[in-house]
């Protein structure tokens, strides 16, 4: 990736001290009204910030509307999949592993509230 960074939105601050040794940068872009009580932390990302704020406010809608997490994880997917073309993958939970190759500025990794949600585009 060309750049790792933990950034808050919506008003809220990083940790004081980030769980890693990534570098930190905090800014906060433009986040639908909706987010204003939910707790965005971008973990990793090589993507504009254009589309990870379009990331986040898709994960919003999707956690509003749905339940279980293979259902979010599945929505986001087809948004991104149907605004910016295949192929997308996406994983959502509390508690996973992963390693993965992907397009270059197609990444992201972040939080909200406490579910993780990995975005990034393969194939």
């Amino acid at each position: 990736m060309s750049e790792d960074r933990t950034r808050s939105f919506a008003g809220v601050n990083p940790p004081a001290k980030p769980d890693d040794d990534r570098n930190t940068n905090v800014s906060r872009p433009s986040i639908s009204s909706a987010s204003a009580t939910r707790k965005v932390i971008i973990k990793s990302a090589d993507m504009k910030e254009e589309m990870q704020t379009e990331a986040v406010n898709i994960a919003i809608s999707a956690f509003e509307n749905l339940s279980v997490e293979k259902d979010v994880a599945e929505q986001i997917k087809k948004e991104f999949d149907k605004n910016h073309g295949p192929t997308w993958h996406c994983i959502v939970g509390k508690n996973f592993g992963s390693y993965v190759t992907h397009e270059t500025n197609h990444f992201v990794y972040f939080y909200l509230d406490s579910k993780a949600v990995l975005l990034f585009k393969s194939g």
